[in-house]
């Protein structure tokens, strides 16, 4: 049925103070409000939600200015949030004309597509970009050699699609003065060779010894960036989020120009929460800048009121923080558990001084032991300083120790999920699991353990790591399949599913409430209207046709921010 609007005449005059805006009538209505109600109609004065219910209830507050929507039995839910995403350089990933290698998946494609952007831009001082996959190359570690034949006389630096390493040519390593006697940084890993020479591979931190000499996107280009990763959110039904990356990180601009330059042009529509950067070479003199930062970010539809802290990398590279050795290729022990970036006695610290003056804390933490020790610096700021309303969420879990799950509802700390990686495919089977071990293997991503638990799920994309699609990420949170992998692949970890109903509440009012956006995130009256129609009612077809489902229009606060041609 088409979903465009009407005006109906005004029912009665004497109604006229109390009519509608924008109206929604021939439900369903998903209201993700503690008891899953349903409705089928929804009012909506100004920013606002005035009244749920039914048609014949709602239809008295239409006027002859109200814009009535009409399901015709498509589903509205809240809006989607994403709690941990990073907008700007997805969106400059999408802008700017880079080597983009992410629509590859083999070492002879990537040949073809590096070549090919060299010769096309011959004046282009650095060759940048990236997107290419970690098991395209044996055990996930490229060369420079590779690159030397394609461009052997320009610096070429390319971050790979999880964004926690970069590959760089001879030339690139040269004018970035790596070399066999360069240490590695006590973040991250240059790896060598047998003899001790570079490989042209940087993990984590290392990738700022190339990384800081690639020329940043200017602040027109960021900004362009970040509208067109604001475009695309909409149109996946995304209303607010939390940018995981406010600074200078390694590998990534700083985004934080962008918001400002898009909030004083009255471009940013989307309700934003910043997460400072916490610099993991310094201390505790970093808070005040960032007391300062928060004090003059914080306006309008942006608030910078988070602090996000990487406590170690990824299970794929062997830098997330584990609580015994990776295997090795033989099945024993290797010796290497990973990095901890931050000692953990000096992350309790910080933590609760953070928390102490009011900040949430948006924790990376992958690894099982970074978990722990995430967990363990929110009991020591909930020791401190009581049970403050400041919200603190652990990004990604993809190993948690089972004595941890339930410390998450303890503590009041929210397990932030990225659902989209719990399923078997390449970078799983072929570089994650034959390194961890059967036990640890089976602690991946508990989804599950963790709502059973008690626990609040919040749930987010990292985009561009991966889609920002959150249809997609309750497919795979419901099925753990991913929508286009074969129909007879087994489920990752099946007892780990969650029921749909759930994993949508994660990516709406789990999401708003690590947001701090609570006048969202459910439909009710007082809440603002960040909604999304979907075209069809997931509910009502199988678990596995989840993935077909689109967004057809999306609203943050009553006005319309994405439309579907067919809506």
């Amino acid at each position: 049925m088409d979903l465009r609007t009407t005006v109906h005449p005004e029912p009665t005059p004497s109604a006229g103070d109390h009519h509608a805006d924008l109206v929604f009538l021939s439900g369903p209505v998903h209201t993700v409000d503690p008891a899953r109600t349903r409705a089928s109609a929804v009012a909506v004065r100004g920013e606002r939600i005035i009244a749920v219910g039914h048609d014949a209830a709602v239809r008295e507050l239409i006027g002859p200015g109200t814009e009535v929507v009409d399901l015709g039995g498509k589903l509205l839910i809240p809006g989607f949030q994403d709690a941990h995403v990073h907008p700007v350089g997805g969106g400059l990933e999408l802008e700017l004309a880079l080597c983009d290698l992410s629509a590859a998946e083999t070492a002879p494609a990537y040949r073809e597509l590096i070549s090919a952007y060299a010769a096309a831009h011959p004046q282009v001082p650095w060759i940048t970009g990236g997107g290419w996959s970690l098991e395209a190359f044996p055990g996930g570690m490229p060369t420079r050699e590779f690159l030397d034949e394609l461009v052997p006389d320009r610096p070429v630096f390319l971050v790979n699609r999880d964004h926690h390493g970069g590959w760089a040519n001879t030339r690139a390593l040269e004018l970035a003065g790596v070399s066999a006697r360069t240490p590695d940084p006590a973040d991250g890993r240059i790896e060598r060779d047998a003899d001790g020479h570079p490989t042209g591979m940087l993990q984590e931190g290392a990738m700022r010894l190339v990384g800081d000499l690639v020329p940043e996107p200017t602040l027109a280009e960021r900004t362009a960036g970040l509208l067109r990763a604001q475009e695309l959110l909409h149109g996946y039904g995304v209303t607010a989020w939390q940018d995981a990356m406010l600074g200078r990180a390694p590998g990534s601009p700083d985004a934080t120009p962008a918001y400002v330059a898009a909030r004083s042009q009255g471009k940013l529509t989307a309700r934003v929460r910043g997460a400072l950067w916490w610099e993991r070479d310094r201390g505790m003199e970093q808070i005040p800048e960032l007391l300062a930062r928060r004090e003059e970010l914080t306006g309008g539809r942006l608030q910078a009121t988070s602090v996000k802290i990487m406590q170690d990398g990824i299970a794929e590279n062997h830098t997330a923080a584990m609580l015994s050795p990776y295997l090795t290729s033989c099945g024993c022990a290797s010796g290497n558990s990973g990095i901890s970036f931050i000692d953990p006695g000096d992350l309790s610290t910080y933590v609760t001084r953070l928390d102490a003056e009011g900040f949430q804390v948006h924790f990376h933490a992958l690894g099982d032991r970074a978990v722990r020790e995430a967990l363990d610096a929110v009991e020591a700021a909930r020791r401190a300083n009581g049970r403050t309303d400041t919200r603190p969420h652990l990004a990604h879990l993809q190993v948690v120790h089972p004595e941890d799950v339930p410390r998450f509802r303890r503590l009041g700390a929210t397990a932030n999920i990225q659902a989209l990686w719990a399923a078997h495919e390449p970078q799983m089977d072929e570089l994650t699991i034959p390194f961890l071990g059967a036990q640890r293997a089976a602690w991946q991503y508990p989804f599950g353990d963790l709502l059973r638990s008690g626990a609040t799920l919040a749930a987010g994309s990292d985009w561009p790591v991966s889609s920002p699609d959150p249809i997609a990420a309750l497919h795979v949170a419901v099925n753990r399949r991913t929508p286009d992998g074969p129909d007879a692949a087994p489920a990752f970890l099946p007892e780990q599913r969650i029921d749909l109903g759930s994993a949508l509440a994660a990516y709406t009012a789990g999401s708003a409430y690590a947001n701090h956006l609570d006048d969202t995130g459910t439909i009710r009256p007082g809440m603002l209207a960040d909604l999304a129609v979907l075209d069809r009612d997931p509910f009502d077809g199988p678990d596995e046709e989840i993935a077909a489902t689109r967004v057809l229009q999306t609203f943050v606060g009553g006005s319309r921010v994405y439309a579907a041609d067919d809506a």
